[in-house]
């Protein structure tokens, strides 16, 4: 008699949670571990159905002041993220991109309630959803709220990927025709801005992966290509090739090829070797 195959049996592995139930579950510890804080975690957080509906809250109760209530700000978030889910998708995105890079952070909660520069980036999101739909005074509205609560200045038609992990947040200055990579990092202090009162495209493209250091200053439409490195205290005024790190003032540059994932890393040391000739 035969005897038939025996069938491996394939382990179930149980999928991770989501960002938006651990976002709850982090929220939900947090509330019962400072009972003083229930009551704002719950309002921010535990009361919601989704990510969308928290995100819009928060925006609201940032932005909001006596010239444009909070419940308008939330209607206008929550008929960005109706119209545009991609939005929310972008937020998910920025936290798991905080998470990956600040190593100072305990969950995902404490940039979604704390932290400026995530603020600041979904803001800017909802702003920039306005601004392409011609409705440029609430946009800039939007961006004017922003500069004063977080000192992170972004104008409403720049173009910003997702994964962006802005530290800090506090200095930071994106002009009107500058464009973000997705998965790019910068420190506070960056400027990506114009060399003059040129009008037109004036401003930098920041390439993907992207390591821009705390006061770097980024001027003209240049391009800093994908991966690239720009260090600390540095004014870029040329192109910055792919995958190389530049430093100074002028910017030099200093290794080529430079680490594979810069703004994953975080890393902001420099090498040895500098190549003596100005970009």
């Amino acid at each position: 008699m035969t005897q038939e195959p025996t069938m491996a049996k394939l382990e179930v592995v149980p999928a991770a949670p989501g960002v938006w139930a651990r976002l709850r579950d982090a929220a939900a510890e947090a509330a019962a571990r400072e009972p003083v804080l229930a009551s704002q975690m719950s309002a921010v957080v535990l009361s919601h159905d989704d990510l969308s509906g928290a995100l819009s809250f928060q925006i609201a109760r940032k932005l909001g002041d006596q010239e444009l209530n909070g419940m308008t700000v939330r209607e206008v978030c929550l008929a960005a993220y109706a119209d545009r889910p991609d939005l929310v998708d972008a937020a998910e995105a920025d936290l798991l991109a905080v998470e990956e890079r600040d190593p100072a952070i305990r969950s995902l909660l404490q940039p979604f309630l704390y932290f400026k520069g995530f603020q600041a980036l979904q803001a800017w999101r909802v702003a920039n959803w306005l601004w392409d739909r011609d409705r440029t005074t609430l946009a800039l509205h939007f961006q004017s709220r922003m500069s004063e609560l977080f000192q992170v200045d972004v104008h409403p038609a720049a173009r910003l990927g997702r994964g962006i992990f802005i530290d800090h947040g506090t200095g930071v200055v994106i002009g009107e025709t500058a464009v973000v990579g997705d998965d790019v990092s910068m420190l506070h202090g960056v400027t990506l801005g114009g060399t003059g009162a040129q009008r037109g495209d004036r401003h930098p493209k920041i390439g993907k992966g992207v390591l821009l250091g705390a006061g770097a200053k980024v001027l003209g439409n240049i391009a800093v290509g994908d991966y690239a490195k720009v260090a600390s205290g540095s004014v870029v005024l040329k192109p910055v090739p792919a995958g190389c790190t530049v430093a100074g003032v002028p910017a030099r540059l200093v290794n080529c090829p430079t680490e594979a994932a810069p703004a994953r890393t975080m890393d902001h040391t420099l090498a040895d070797v500098v190549y003596d000739f100005v970009i």
